[in-house]
């Protein structure tokens, strides 16, 4: 009898094992309360005084669907009900890119949410928003459907945008102001450009990078990152009050160590396992191409401060993941502009217009590269010429 109820309870054991998950991520969301989860970047350009540069963050072709709202869609009844603002004009410091938030409830109720941007401009969001500013932007009062099923807004043309939908966030339903209609999507997303200060500077130091916290609160792992050539590099460090100075990474890790290892510090902060592999994903294309660039968590305390938000209910529970993205000019990028630039020279006018292309590839990180190179140089003729390409910018983003 007692070697019978010992395997019954060696059976019972090892079925209640089977059912306690092996690691924290694989804890499912809560539905049995109201939860917030947030994600987004702020991205910032870095030269040589590891200051963060004035540019054009939103200057260049969009990467969301049409069907995203935007501060320039005034002529197509799109965006904003006042004063026309072009996306190209907008010199920020900071791009805050794709903010969502994903809502999680046991049942079918109302919410409201509003965000407010004091040092910045509101200029993408999706669905449409119940008032929208500059420096603020309010859905009003919208439905939580963790039951619903829907289709939700697709285009043939792919984005990384429809990457943050692989959650198991609910459906959020959202009356337009114009109509009885309604938009559905599986977060609320808005995007905006600002000038602020973050709480990392990141500064190259010849072939070293130096970074130091200079903000109130403790940061944290810093992921310094760097693809050369399409080899990758990546150190995971702590950024103090005293300025740490590390070597460039050393290029011999792979993309899919990176992977584990940001998804292990964005799940460290509060997000959810699919949370997390839709940040990454979103960002894949931009995270880790070519280039030297810093990641790291803001502190609460100063992501509330830039984004204060209200959310009514209160969720039992609000995370807000935002992530800082350094992006920094290095030798071998101004190199490689000074070449192009000294090429719109050439008498052939082929390799001028090739040249042309090329630096246009560059998009949006082109400028404060180009400006940065033009403080720096003594030719007149390449001065001659950065300004030229400068002013050409500047006229197609006025037009």
């Amino acid at each position: 009898m007692n070697r019978l109820l010992n395997r019954i309870a060696v059976i019972g054991m090892s079925m209640a094992l089977a059912t306690i998950p092996l690691f924290a991520d694989d804890v499912a969301p809560a539905q049995d309360r109201f939860v917030v989860h947030e994600w987004g970047t702020f991205t910032t350009i870095v030269g040589d005084e590891g200051v963060a540069l004035d540019w054009r963050p939103l200057n260049g072709s969009s990467d969301l669907p049409k069907f995203v709202y935007e501060i320039g869609g005034l002529s197509n009844a799109r965006g904003l009900r006042h004063r026309f603002i072009r996306k190209d004009e907008v010199q920020a410091q900071v791009r805050m890119e794709t903010p969502v938030v994903y809502f999680y409830a046991p049942q079918e109720m109302t919410a409201s949410l509003r965000v407010q941007f004091p040092r910045g401009t509101i200029s993408e969001w999706y669905p449409q928003a119940k008032a929208v500013s500059p420096n603020f932007i309010d859905w009003g009062q919208f439905k939580v459907m963790p039951t619903a099923t829907v289709a939700l807004p697709r285009e043939k043309e792919s984005s990384h945008y429809y990457a943050a939908r692989e959650t198991d966030a609910a459906v959020v339903r959202v009356c337009r102001t114009d109509s009885e209609s309604f938009e559905h999507e599986k977060f609320l997303f808005y995007r905006g450009v600002g000038t602020f200060e973050l709480p990392l500077t990141v500064q190259m130091l010849g072939d070293r990078v130096a970074l130091q916290n200079t903000g109130v609160d403790d940061l944290g792992e810093v992921i310094v990152f760097e693809n050369r050539a399409g080899k990758i590099g990546y150190r995971i460090l702590c950024a103090s009050r005293e300025r740490v100075v590390v070597e460039r990474p050393v290029t011999d890790r792979t993309l899919e160590a990176l992977g584990r290892d940001l998804e292990r510090l964005l799940t460290s902060q509060g997000l959810y396992e699919k949370e997390a592999k839709a940040m990454i994903e979103t960002w894949r294309d931009q995270w880790f191409e070519e280039g030297l660039r810093a990641f790291y968590v803001l502190p609460l305390k100063a992501t509330d401060a830039i984004l204060p938000i209200t959310i009514k209910p209160d969720p039992a529970e609000l995370v807000r993941v935002l992530v800082g993205r350094v992006e920094l000019i290095t030798p071998e990028m101004e190199n490689d502009l000074m070449v192009k630039v000294r090429k719109l020279g050439d008498p052939s006018y082929r390799v001028r217009e090739k040249t042309s292309r090329e630096l246009k590839q560059r998009g949006r990180f082109a400028e404060p590269t180009l400006r940065q190179l033009l403080a720096k140089t003594d030719d007149p003729e390449i001065k001659v010429r950065i300004k030229e390409v400068l002013a050409r910018q500047e006229t197609v983003a006025t037009k």
